[in-house]
Order: C-alpha cells, then sequence, then structure tokens
C-alpha cells in the first residue's frame, strides 16, 4: 500500500488535474460534436454527401491540427513561466502565439483552397470531388479563429481559467446545429447549399467564438496587467521563435496521426461509397471518445510544464502518472462499449430503418469493433505526448509519430487492404498497429525523462 505522503501527493493531483482537466474534456467533446453535427446531417443529405464531407473534413482537419500544435506550444510555455513567476514571459508567449496563429493561418488557407486539384491528383472520384470542394470553399476560413482560439485556450488554461471556453463552446455547438439546419437543407427561407453550407455555418460560429474568448479576456479585471494587446504589433522575434522552435515538432507530431487517418480515408476511397461512408461513421464515434483523452492531456501539459517550471521533479512524475493512468482507465469504458454495442452508436448516424445503409452500418460495424481496441493504446499515446510537451521535448516524440504511423501503420493498413484484400478492415487494423508502435515508445520516453535528462533541459525538442 502507499504510504500516507504518497496517497496525499495521488490524490492532490488528481484532484488538480481534474479541477482543471473537465472543462477543457467537455469544451473538446462539444467541439467534436460541432463536427459530428456536420456528419449527421450530411449523413442526412446522402451516403455520397457523407464520403465526400468526411474526406473534406478530414482534409481540412489534418492541416488544422498541425496549426493547432505549432499555436499549442503557447500552453508548455505559458505554464513553464507561471510555474516559474515570470508574467513578462506569459504575455510575450501569448501575444506572438497570436501572431505565430495568423501567420500559419493564411499559410495553410492556401494549401487548402487547392484542395480539388490535390484530390484529383489522389484519384478521387469527380462528383465527390465537386462535392467536398464546396464544403472545403468556405470552411477553410474557419482556420484563423481556430488557431487563434488555441493561443488564447492555452494562455487560460495556464491560469486554470477553463470554464468560459467550455460556455461559449456550448453556445457554439447550438449556434452550428442552426446554421447547418438552414444553410445545408434550405429551411426558413435560406437556400440550400448542402455541403457549402455546413461550410458557412462552421466558419461564422468559429469567428463568433474566438470573438467572444478575446472580449472576455480583454474585460476581465485580472488579465489587465498583463496588457496583452498594448503594443502587440511590436515583434518579439526571440520569443516567436521558440514558439516555432517548440511548436513545429508538436504540430507535425499531431498531423502525423491526423494525417493517417486522412491517408486512409483516400484509400477508402478506392472501395465503395458505403465502406467510406462507413468510415466516416466509425472515425466520427470514435473521435468524439477520443475527445476524453485529448482534453485530459491538454490539462497534463499544463500540470507538467508547471511542475517543470517549479522544478520539481515530484510534481512532473506526479502529473504525468496521474493522467496516464485516468486515460488508460477512461479507454477501457469505451473499448467495453464499442465491442460489444457497437450498434447503438453507429444507429445516430445511419438510419437502420433505410434500405440503403444496411451495407455502411454492417462495415461501421466492424471498424468500430477495432477501434475499440485502440482505444487503449490511443489514450495512452496522446497523453504521453502531452506529458512530454510539458517538459518541451517535441522533436524526438515527433520522430515517433512520423515513424509509427506513416513507416508502420500506413504500410500495414495498404497490404493488409489490398494485397490480402481485408479491404476497410486492414485499413483499420493498420491504423491500429501505427497507434500501439507510438503509444509504447512514447510511454517509455516519459518513464526514462530522468536517464535521457528531459529535466535538465538537455536534448529538449
Amino acid at each position: 500500500m502507499f504510504a500516507n505522503t504518497d496517497k496525499q501527493l495521488w490524490l492532490g493531483e488528481l484532484a488538480a488535474t481534474y479541477k482543471l482537466a473537465w472543462p477543457l474534456i467537455l469544451t473538446q467533446l462539444l467541439h467534436t460534436s460541432l463536427g459530428a453535427t456536420d456528419v449527421v446531417m450530411m449523413g442526412w443529405l446522402s451516403p455520397h454527401h457523407l464520403a465526400a464531407g468526411g474526406t473534406a473534413s478530414s482534409f481540412y482537419f489534418t492541416f488544422l491540427v498541425f496549426g493547432m500544435g505549432v499555436v499549442g506550444a503557447v500552453s508548455p510555455l505559458v505554464a513553464q513561466a507561471i510555474g516559474a513567476k515570470d508574467l513578462t514571459a506569459v504575455r510575450r508567449s501569448l501575444r506572438q502565439g497570436i501572431w505565430v496563429a495568423l501567420l500559419l493561418a493564411a499559410l495553410l488557407l492556401l494549401i487548402l483552397m487547392q484542395s480539388e486539384f490535390i484530390f484529383g491528383l489522389l484519384g478521387q472520384k469527380p462528383d465527390a470531388i465537386e462535392l467536398a470542394g464546396g464544403y472545403l470553399t468556405y470552411a477553410s476560413w474557419s482556420i484563423f479563429p481556430v488557431l487563434i482560439m488555441v493561443a488564447f485556450r492555452s494562455f487560460l488554461s495556464g491560469h486554470n481559467d477553463t470554464k468560459v471556453i467550455l460556455l461559449i463552446t456550448i453556445l457554439g455547438f447550438f449556434l452550428n446545429f442552426i446554421g447547418n439546419y438552414a444553410l445545408m437543407f434550405g429551411n426558413w427561407g435560406f437556400p440550400r447549399l448542402e455541403l457549402a453550407g455546413a461550410g458557412i455555418a462552421t466558419s461564422i460560429v468559429q469567428f463568433v467564438s474566438t470573438i467572444l474568448v478575446i472580449i472576455y479576456i480583454i474585460f476581465k479585471k485580472s488579465y489587465k496587467h498583463y496588457e496583452i494587446f498594448v503594443r502587440f504589433w511590436r515583434p518579439d522575434w526571440v520569443k516567436f521563435k521558440e514558439i516555432l522552435r517548440v511548436g513545429i515538432p508538436i504540430g507535425l507530431t499531431v498531423m502525423a496521426e491526423v494525417g493517417l487517418f486522412s491517408a486512409a480515408y483516400f484509400l477508402f476511397g478506392l472501395l465503395s461509397a458505403e465502406e467510406t461512408a462507413a468510415h466516416a461513421v466509425a472515425l466520427q464515434i470514435t473521435s468524439i471518445t477520443f475527445m476524453i483523452p485529448f482534453g485530459l492531456s491538454m490539462a497534463t501539459t499544463v500540470r507538467v510544464g508547471l511542475a517543470y517550471g517549479q522544478n520539481s521533479q515530484q510534481g512532473v512524475f506526479y502529473a504525468g502518472w496521474v493522467s496516464i493512468i485516468l486515460a488508460f482507465l477512461t479507454m477501457i469504458i469505451t473499448c467495453a462499449s464499442f465491442i460489444f454495442i457497437p450498434e447503438i452508436f453507429i444507429h445516430l448516424f445511419l438510419d437502420p430503418a433505410l434500405s440503403g445503409n444496411i451495407n455502411s452500418i454492417r462495415f461501421a460495424v466492424s471498424y468500430l469493433v477495432i477501434a475499440g481496441v485502440f482505444q487503449l493504446v490511443d489514450g495512452v499515446q496522446v497523453v504521453s505526448a502531452a506529458a512530454l510537451r510539458g517538459l518541451s521535448d517535441t522533436k524526438v516524440p515527433m520522430y515517433v509519430a512520423v515513424l509509427g504511423y506513416w513507416a508502420f501503420g500506413l504500410p500495414i493498413a495498404y497490404i493488409l487492404a489490398f494485397e490480402f484484400n481485408m479491404r476497410g478492415v486492414g485499413i483499420w487494423l493498420g491504423l491500429a498497429c501505427g497507434l500501439a508502435f507510438v503509444s509504447i515508445i512514447l510511454s517509455i520516453r516519459f518513464l526514462m525523462r530522468d536517464k535521457l535528462n528531459l529535466m535538465t533541459g538537455k536534448n529538449m525538442g
């Protein structure tokens, strides 16, 4: 049994992590529900709209998460600065995080606007390209407010002030549903824009949400001393470069994983529309449950970063392992649910009463059972990466992610799907292999952080 002191430290860290994490988890669940709402309503249009829309949103999300990862470097830097009681560094990190967000958003928008050309090169069907392009033409503009929101969310998380983000996200969820209902289907006198309508609603909601967060920070008295927007346009190239140095590996790490799932969409594009629609549904369901460890991982980065800023090895130990254990226990529940009662989740997206959905439902069940198994390792890998991120250790995790997902997971997915004719099941097994590889390596790296001199600042990315 644990000594009383150890028990108190475990329980104390558990309480602190829970207090910080639960609004972030709910926020991420609601934020993903925005995408889930889009997927559900795309399914109401037709399986072809769902397949094209799912491919488009996956393509968009791949680049979005890269930007979110880079700007997300603000989180460990702010947490470390607060832990070290360096309030000037807090302000500098937030300001330059916004600079980085604006620059990245402009660059990524240029890529997203070439989506139809890229989809053509990847061998997608012409009708799917047209539908996907209609969505991305408008949804791509939301990358500006989303990346700016990441910078402000990192600032608020460092101050344990996350409930406001939750409340704004709740508002955004309802606004997105109303916008989709009006613009996708032509209700209340609006034109029927289908997938383009979903893209317009997405961008409007993200702009409104980010503006509300900025207003909150400007008018909250406890943040006025930071003078965030005073001389905002004055460059701070040292901090700007530090965010890029820490953030680019984070962005590439996250992009490597999301890009694997996006690549899976294009592999499914070589199969049937029913299988692609089933993949869209299964992936959307797993994306929702993944938001639990993902939201927890945001708190992990802050908690580890605070301990690191205080130079507390004990604090880093408890902050990291409490989150890893919580993630694993949570994913046991979702794993069991996906294996034993997958239809409950799938029927929320695909109506079993419609004969056109029968094949897609059958495929989705098989994919979700596999997803249940990799939920366990997926939760552990995202929290382990976040714990290392709190130590500003980002380069090696990036290499591990790229190797695990692209040199290991994707080839296995392709070989099983097309060489062994396992089709969609083979693709999902490949995804599971890639996630397992990364999870094991990152967990071992956090376990060996002292031997690798991560706490002393050596070998940090």
